[in-house]
């Protein structure tokens, strides 16, 4: 049976299509620059990476690209074969604690919460719609947000006047929730047991960590948006709130320019010059002090929140888990943030650090010492599979 996956921004859409249940991927793709003269895909399929040039004006155009690719690369010889979709979805609010078959319905509450999501939503909706109108199947929403609707009203309430909660929806959502629910489960699986306490570490150039007990989000670092927590390659993370009112009386800029400022010119970017954790890795390596900075400030916060949840869990964790782009590929940043947590007895195994890492052959596994209070791990994300099968249990 075959199952669709895309995940669509505002000018991209990414896709994959899988062979189920043997979770196999067929072929996936990623078009880029939707909108824009120079729009562009990527497709992979045996292996082999293939680019492509193409004006691509709307998602519409998109999805008749993606269809395109799967006819021409033989996947499928009809738009038959093709049993469902299933989309990621930013925001599902407080209504949707697990993923939904698609209706007019939940298609108002995407629409609804794009005041939550306004960034994504649109990109979200445009290929929820372009797909619907391409193939007649169960379209299915899997929310970033719904893995973390487990956490207790003390750790999603904010200090702010409670009617702010209760009349606007204001509150700690989290996101990345399709990952850290995928981590969740490998890690049930490697450690034999459903009711396990880890901390998961999603740091890539959007990052954010979770704490899991009892194989429950308790906790997360993302807030009302995907901006609070962590410092990002370009998101500031958590801040004084005040900054933006001063900001906005000292440039001249509205809420919404200083907000924009925060999303995509701040973290690594506003500090280093550069959003890229390699990129900031070789200007710290040249000399640069501004790199280096922003290298400990990024690592000094995923150390900070990963104490906080330590405490969190009364030092009762079963494992600290790294993944996504720089948590799988960066050894560096790895090893700073556990030579920080040096005071709670965590030791980096420095050759198994070295060694593990996405692009090489050993691509997880445990990379602190043997004497390690708590076992640090590598351990690769898979969203894209966590959408699939929440779509395959729609229609199996």
């Amino acid at each position: 049976m075959k199952i669709l996956c895309v995940n669509a921004g505002s000018s991209s859409l990414k896709f994959q299509l899988y062979e189920m249940p043997e979770e196999k991927v067929l072929i996936n793709g990623y078009i880029e620059k939707i909108g824009l003269e120079d729009s562009f895909y990527t497709i992979k399929i045996n292996g082999e990476k293939i680019k492509k040039t193409k004006l691509i004006s709307n998602h519409t155009e998109a999805v008749q690209v993606l269809i395109d690719e799967l006819f021409e690369n033989k996947v499928i010889e009809s738009l038959e074969e093709i049993k469902a979709v299933g989309h990621r979805v930013l925001h599902g609010g407080e209504k949707y604690a697990d993923s939904v078959v698609i209706t007019d319905e939940v298609i108002q509450d995407i629409k609804d919460l794009t005041k939550l999501g306004p960034l994504h939503h649109p990109g979200n909706l445009a290929g929820i719609e372009a797909m619907m109108n391409a193939i007649d199947v169960p379209n299915v929403a899997v929310f970033d947000t719904a893995f973390h609707q487990t956490m207790p009203a003390k750790n999603y309430i904010y200090p702010v006047p409670y009617e702010w909660y209760e009349k606007y929806g204001v509150r700690k959502y989290g996101f990345h929730g399709t990952s850290h629910k995928y981590i969740t489960q490998k890690m049930q699986e490697k450690l034999g047991k459903k009711d396990i306490n880890i901390i998961s570490c999603h740091i890539g150039s959007g990052s954010s960590i979770a704490v899991i007990k009892d194989g429950k989000c308790l906790n997360t670092t993302m807030g009302i948006t995907p901006l609070d927590g962590l410092m990002m390659g370009t998101r500031s993370g958590a801040i004084d709130p005040s900054i933006i009112e001063y900001v906005c009386k000292e440039s001249g800029m509205n809420v919404s320019e200083v907000t924009n400022e925060l999303n995509k010119k701040s973290g690594c970017l506003g500090i280093a010059g550069v959003s890229d954790n390699r990129d900031m890795e070789n200007a710290m390596n040249e000399g640069s002090e501004l790199a280096t900075m922003a290298f400990d400030m990024f690592t000094d916060r995923i150390a900070k929140y990963v104490a906080e949840y330590f405490l969190e869990l009364k030092g009762d964790v079963d494992a600290i888990v790294f993944t996504a782009g720089v948590g799988e590929n960066g050894a560096t940043a790895r090893k700073m943030v556990m030579d920080k947590l040096n005071p709670i007895g965590i030791y980096t195994d420095e050759e198994a650090n070295n060694n593990t890492l996405g692009f090489k052959e050993v691509s997880e596994g445990v990379i602190s010492r043997s004497d390690s209070r708590i076992p640090v791990m590598v351990v690769p994300t898979n969203e894209e599979i966590m959408i699939v099968k929440d779509t395959y249990k729609f229609i199996a």
